[in-house]
Protein backbone atom coordinates (compact mmCIF):
# COMPACT_ATOMS: atom_id res chain seq x y z
CA UNK A 1 0.00 0.00 0.00
CA UNK A 2 1.08 3.58 -0.55
CA UNK A 3 1.72 6.01 2.31
CA UNK A 4 0.83 9.63 1.56
CA UNK A 5 2.06 12.27 4.02
CA UNK A 6 -0.18 15.27 3.39
CA UNK A 7 1.60 17.49 5.90
CA UNK A 8 -0.61 20.23 7.38
CA UNK A 9 -3.79 20.53 5.31
CA UNK A 10 -7.33 21.85 5.44
CA UNK A 11 -9.85 19.17 6.33
CA UNK A 12 -11.96 19.56 3.18
CA UNK A 13 -8.97 18.96 0.89
CA UNK A 14 -8.12 15.65 2.52
CA UNK A 15 -11.77 14.61 2.87
CA UNK A 16 -12.20 15.01 -0.90
CA UNK A 17 -8.96 13.16 -1.60
CA UNK A 18 -9.63 10.22 0.70
CA UNK A 19 -13.25 9.95 -0.51
CA UNK A 20 -12.04 9.60 -4.10
CA UNK A 21 -9.55 6.88 -3.09
CA UNK A 22 -12.18 5.10 -0.99
CA UNK A 23 -14.83 5.17 -3.72
CA UNK A 24 -12.32 3.84 -6.25
CA UNK A 25 -11.39 0.97 -3.90
CA UNK A 26 -15.08 0.08 -3.38
CA UNK A 27 -15.83 0.29 -7.11
CA UNK A 28 -12.91 -1.99 -7.97
CA UNK A 29 -14.10 -4.51 -5.40
CA UNK A 30 -17.61 -4.50 -6.84
CA UNK A 31 -16.05 -5.33 -10.21
CA UNK A 32 -14.14 -8.21 -8.66
CA UNK A 33 -10.83 -6.39 -9.05
CA UNK A 34 -8.17 -5.47 -6.51
CA UNK A 35 -7.98 -1.75 -5.84
CA UNK A 36 -5.03 0.20 -4.52
CA UNK A 37 -4.73 0.75 -0.76
CA UNK A 38 -3.39 3.86 0.95
CA UNK A 39 -2.51 5.27 4.34
CA UNK A 40 -2.91 9.04 4.51
CA UNK A 41 -1.08 10.67 7.38
CA UNK A 42 -0.62 14.28 8.50
CA UNK A 43 -2.25 17.14 10.44
CA UNK A 44 -5.29 19.40 10.04
CA UNK A 45 -5.92 23.08 10.60
CA UNK A 46 -8.50 23.59 13.41
CA UNK A 47 -11.81 21.93 12.55
CA UNK A 48 -14.69 20.16 14.28
CA UNK A 49 -16.21 17.03 12.74
CA UNK A 50 -19.44 15.30 13.72
CA UNK A 51 -19.94 11.57 13.08
CA UNK A 52 -23.09 9.80 11.87
CA UNK A 53 -24.56 9.51 15.35
CA UNK A 54 -23.03 12.68 16.71
CA UNK A 55 -25.12 15.29 18.50
CA UNK A 56 -24.81 18.97 17.72
CA UNK A 57 -25.44 19.58 21.41
CA UNK A 58 -21.89 18.32 22.02
CA UNK A 59 -20.59 21.43 20.24
CA UNK A 60 -20.50 23.98 23.05
CA UNK A 61 -20.02 27.18 21.04
CA UNK A 62 -22.47 28.65 18.50
CA UNK A 63 -21.41 27.83 14.97
CA UNK A 64 -21.16 31.52 14.05
CA UNK A 65 -18.63 32.12 16.82
CA UNK A 66 -16.65 29.11 15.68
CA UNK A 67 -16.56 30.48 12.12
CA UNK A 68 -15.30 33.80 13.49
CA UNK A 69 -12.44 31.86 15.14
CA UNK A 70 -11.70 30.19 11.80
CA UNK A 71 -13.09 26.81 12.87
CA UNK A 72 -15.55 25.12 10.53
CA UNK A 73 -17.91 22.28 11.43
CA UNK A 74 -18.46 19.28 9.14
CA UNK A 75 -20.99 16.46 9.46
CA UNK A 76 -19.36 13.38 7.99
CA UNK A 77 -20.02 9.68 7.50
CA UNK A 78 -17.70 8.15 10.07
CA UNK A 79 -18.66 6.48 13.31
CA UNK A 80 -18.30 8.27 16.62
CA UNK A 81 -19.53 11.61 17.89
CA UNK A 82 -17.83 15.04 17.91
CA UNK A 83 -14.08 15.41 17.41
CA UNK A 84 -11.69 18.36 17.24
CA UNK A 85 -8.64 18.37 14.96
CA UNK A 86 -5.78 20.84 15.04
CA UNK A 87 -2.06 21.23 14.29
CA UNK A 88 0.13 19.02 16.45
CA UNK A 89 -2.35 16.15 16.29
CA UNK A 90 -1.44 13.09 14.24
CA UNK A 91 -4.12 12.09 11.73
CA UNK A 92 -4.13 8.63 10.11
CA UNK A 93 -6.63 7.70 7.38
CA UNK A 94 -6.14 4.12 6.11
CA UNK A 95 -7.98 3.33 2.86
CA UNK A 96 -8.03 -0.46 3.09
CA UNK A 97 -9.94 -3.56 2.06
CA UNK A 98 -10.20 -5.43 5.36
CA UNK A 99 -11.06 -8.70 3.63
CA UNK A 100 -7.69 -8.62 1.90
CA UNK A 101 -6.10 -8.60 5.36
CA UNK A 102 -8.61 -11.11 6.81
CA UNK A 103 -9.81 -8.58 9.34
CA UNK A 104 -13.22 -7.82 10.80
CA UNK A 105 -14.19 -4.26 11.70
CA UNK A 106 -13.67 -4.79 15.43
CA UNK A 107 -10.25 -6.38 14.85
CA UNK A 108 -9.28 -3.45 12.65
CA UNK A 109 -10.25 -0.90 15.29
CA UNK A 110 -8.25 -2.91 17.83
CA UNK A 111 -5.21 -2.73 15.53
CA UNK A 112 -5.47 1.07 15.30
CA UNK A 113 -5.75 1.29 19.07
CA UNK A 114 -2.82 -1.09 19.54
CA UNK A 115 -0.58 0.93 17.23
CA UNK A 116 -1.32 4.08 19.26
CA UNK A 117 -0.73 2.23 22.54
CA UNK A 118 2.67 1.03 21.34
CA UNK A 119 3.66 4.50 20.15
CA UNK A 120 2.81 5.93 23.58
CA UNK A 121 4.80 3.18 25.30
CA UNK A 122 7.93 4.32 23.46
CA UNK A 123 7.63 7.59 25.40
CA UNK A 124 6.89 5.99 28.75
CA UNK A 125 3.15 6.66 28.61
CA UNK A 126 0.73 3.80 29.32
CA UNK A 127 -2.28 3.93 27.02
CA UNK A 128 -5.18 1.53 27.54
CA UNK A 129 -8.61 0.66 26.20
CA UNK A 130 -11.83 1.28 28.11
CA UNK A 131 -14.77 -0.98 27.37
CA UNK A 132 -17.54 0.85 25.55
CA UNK A 133 -15.34 3.85 24.75
CA UNK A 134 -13.41 3.46 21.49
CA UNK A 135 -9.93 4.99 21.38
CA UNK A 136 -6.95 5.11 23.73
CA UNK A 137 -7.09 6.42 27.28
CA UNK A 138 -4.82 7.18 30.22
CA UNK A 139 -5.60 6.82 33.91
CA UNK A 140 -8.21 4.09 33.51
CA UNK A 141 -10.34 3.64 36.61
CA UNK A 142 -9.13 6.84 38.28
CA UNK A 143 -10.78 10.27 38.62
CA UNK A 144 -8.23 11.46 36.00
CA UNK A 145 -9.34 9.28 33.09
CA UNK A 146 -8.37 11.19 29.96
CA UNK A 147 -8.43 10.49 26.24
CA UNK A 148 -5.38 10.81 24.04
CA UNK A 149 -6.50 9.08 20.82
CA UNK A 150 -9.87 9.03 19.05
CA UNK A 151 -11.05 6.62 16.36
CA UNK A 152 -13.94 6.89 13.92
CA UNK A 153 -14.21 4.95 10.67
CA UNK A 154 -16.54 4.37 7.75
CA UNK A 155 -16.75 0.88 6.26
CA UNK A 156 -18.48 -0.15 3.01
CA UNK A 157 -18.07 -3.69 1.66
CA UNK A 158 -15.26 -4.00 4.22
CA UNK A 159 -13.42 -1.05 2.66
CA UNK A 160 -12.44 1.68 5.13
CA UNK A 161 -11.91 5.42 5.27
CA UNK A 162 -11.50 8.02 8.05
CA UNK A 163 -9.47 6.63 10.96
CA UNK A 164 -7.49 7.80 13.98
CA UNK A 165 -6.24 10.95 15.65
CA UNK A 166 -3.50 10.99 18.29
CA UNK A 167 -2.86 14.11 20.36
CA UNK A 168 0.88 14.77 20.25
CA UNK A 169 1.76 18.47 20.58
CA UNK A 170 -1.67 20.03 20.07
CA UNK A 171 -3.12 22.94 22.00
CA UNK A 172 -5.67 21.30 24.29
CA UNK A 173 -7.68 24.50 24.74
CA UNK A 174 -9.53 23.74 21.51
CA UNK A 175 -11.16 20.70 23.07
CA UNK A 176 -13.07 23.03 25.41
CA UNK A 177 -15.23 23.90 22.39
CA UNK A 178 -16.84 20.45 22.44
CA UNK A 179 -17.73 17.44 24.55
CA UNK A 180 -15.02 15.25 22.98
CA UNK A 181 -16.52 12.07 21.51
CA UNK A 182 -19.72 12.91 23.36
CA UNK A 183 -18.21 12.66 26.86
CA UNK A 184 -18.90 15.60 29.16
CA UNK A 185 -17.20 14.10 32.23
CA UNK A 186 -13.79 13.07 30.88
CA UNK A 187 -10.67 15.06 30.05
CA UNK A 188 -8.43 15.14 26.98
CA UNK A 189 -4.65 15.05 27.04
CA UNK A 190 -1.64 14.99 24.72
CA UNK A 191 1.73 13.30 24.61
CA UNK A 192 3.41 16.67 25.14
CA UNK A 193 1.28 17.33 28.22
CA UNK A 194 2.06 13.90 29.67
CA UNK A 195 5.82 13.96 29.04
CA UNK A 196 6.39 17.65 29.68
CA UNK A 197 8.12 18.31 26.37
CA UNK A 198 7.27 18.49 22.65
CA UNK A 199 7.71 15.40 20.49
CA UNK A 200 8.79 15.68 16.82
CA UNK A 201 5.70 14.72 14.83
CA UNK A 202 7.78 13.08 12.09
CA UNK A 203 9.07 10.63 14.70
CA UNK A 204 5.50 9.83 15.78
CA UNK A 205 4.49 9.25 12.15
CA UNK A 206 7.34 6.80 11.60
CA UNK A 207 6.61 5.02 14.85
CA UNK A 208 2.90 4.68 14.15
CA UNK A 209 3.45 3.29 10.67
CA UNK A 210 5.93 0.81 12.08
CA UNK A 211 3.47 -0.40 14.69
CA UNK A 212 0.43 -0.56 12.42
CA UNK A 213 0.72 -4.28 11.70
CA UNK A 214 -1.83 -5.50 9.16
Amino acid sequence: MEVVDFGLAHYTEILKFQTELFEDLVAKKREGKKGKEFILIGEHYPVITVGRRGKDSNILWPEQQLHEKGIDVYHIGRGGDVTYHCPGQLIVYPILDLETHRLGVKEYVNLLEEAAIRVLAEYGVEGVRIEGATGVWLGKGTPRERKISAIGIKCTRYCTMHGLSLNVNCDLDGFSLINPCGFCDKAVTSLRHETGHPIPLHSIKQSFLRHLSL
